[in-house]
């Protein structure tokens, strides 16, 4: 079973132009909804997309009980979350500099559930955090 796992993760990488992989101190939710926001477009349209969400002229869309914004049914404004992300978009890009095609790839990630860390001291507090890869493919 384990043995099938690794072969799968190598022909993903094998596949994959460049990876970035960390974990932020950003809910799950707004990493999901960035990553589904800017899957499959270049780094230079998504860093220019989360740079609009920073200034607060475009949305990203999400679910749930959130209120309408301008030109879709509901979204947010994650302003943290999409600076962070425009960091790793960097990292990756720099990664796959060296690598022949890397213009013409696109972004694809995914992310999860980290384990919460606690405020030592005397008021405890968990904190959100997400375990955040980002990919970057050939189509």
């Amino acid at each position: 079973m384990k043995m099938e796992n690794k072969q799968k993760e190598n022909k993903v990488e094998e596949k994959s132009l460049a990876i970035v992989r960390t974990t932020l101190p950003v809910s799950r939710k707004q990493s999901m909804a960035i990553i589904k926001f800017i899957k499959g477009k270049k780094i230079s349209d998504a860093t220019k997309l989360l740079e609009d969400v920073v200034k607060m002229k475009k949305a990203v869309p999400m679910k749930g009980e959130i209120p309408h914004r301008k030109g879709m049914m509901s979204g947010r404004y994650p302003i943290k979350a999409s600076g962070m992300f425009i960091k790793l978009l960097k990292g990756l890009n720099a990664n796959a500099s060296q690598k022949e095609g890397a213009e013409s790839a696109f972004i694809y990630g995914k992310a999860n559930i980290a384990p919460k860390s606690m405020r030592p001291g005397r008021f405890r507090h968990k904190f959100k955090r997400a375990h955040v890869e980002l990919r970057l493919e050939k189509k």
